[in-house]
């Protein structure tokens, strides 16, 4: 594998153009903050991927919008939000396809697509972020421990015991970084993952995913107590 330096994983917003490849995917909602291993084989996006690694190795990772199927050697629709993305590592098979961890850095809004004579799509894009509700800053430290519990109790069977996870849960990591890491980990719903990505305040992820990780009862006590338009898809294994 062949890595970047760590000083190049530092996104630097003021060196951002705007200008971002898509790789769409039908099957994963990716977040900041959180690592995926990716396999590269179709021939576009192939050439998407030897570009950013020519350039600044950036890729935002999109999301299909339903309906996608008809039109997927095409140009099928996509999701507003997407996960700027940065190359950590990759490896180059002896066919020509790739091995990629790539690290999530930002949320980004997709403006407009630009027509391209690539092979891959093109978009321009917002970088968005987090912010959050001053007023409610003596509840975030609860807000914390709810969620750290909640994800514990909603871990899938084989990851309870795992080490890493673990040590993360017991380490002291932001808000923020906490709601991308559960929003990432666990089967959620794909309607709320493409929510929850395109949620920039963070007290709010938070409320979501504690609303659709508890139990019924805990969540008829949230709702009596919260003020929150509309809730979010149900929990499901999906």
């Amino acid at each position: 594998m062949l890595p970047w330096n760590a000083e190049d994983l530092t996104f630097d917003e003021n060196r951002f153009n705007g200008t971002v490849r898509l790789f769409p995917l039908s099957d994963l909602v990716m977040f900041p903050n959180v690592m995926q291993p990716l396999h590269i084989f179709e021939p576009r996006y192939r050439d998407l991927l030897n570009e950013a690694l020519d350039s600044d190795g950036l890729i935002a990772m999109s999301v299909l919008a339903p309906g996608w199927e008809t039109d997927y050697e095409g140009r099928p629709p996509i999701m507003p939000h997407a996960c700027l993305g940065k190359i950590v590592t990759h490896q180059r098979t002896d066919n020509g396809e790739y091995n990629v961890l790539l690290l999530g850095v930002r949320r980004v809004l997709i403006e407009s697509e630009l027509p391209s004579e690539q092979s891959f799509r093109k978009a321009e894009v917002t970088l968005l972020s987090d912010c959050c509700e001053t007023e409610v800053d003596d509840q975030r430290e609860e807000l914390q421990i709810s969620l750290i519990k909640a994800f514990q109790e909603n871990l899938p069977e084989n990851q309870t015991a795992n080490p890493p996870i673990l040590d993360l849960l017991s380490a002291e990591i932001p808000l923020s970084v906490l709601t991308d890491l559960v929003s990432f980990a666990l089967p959620l719903e794909y309607q709320l993952k493409c929510q929850l990505l395109g949620e920039t305040n963070i007290d709010r992820r938070a409320l979501m995913l504690l609303e659709s990780l508890d139990g019924p009862r805990d969540r008829e006590e949230k709702k009596a107590s919260k003020s929150m338009p509309g809730p979010p898809p149900p929990f499901s294994l999906n």
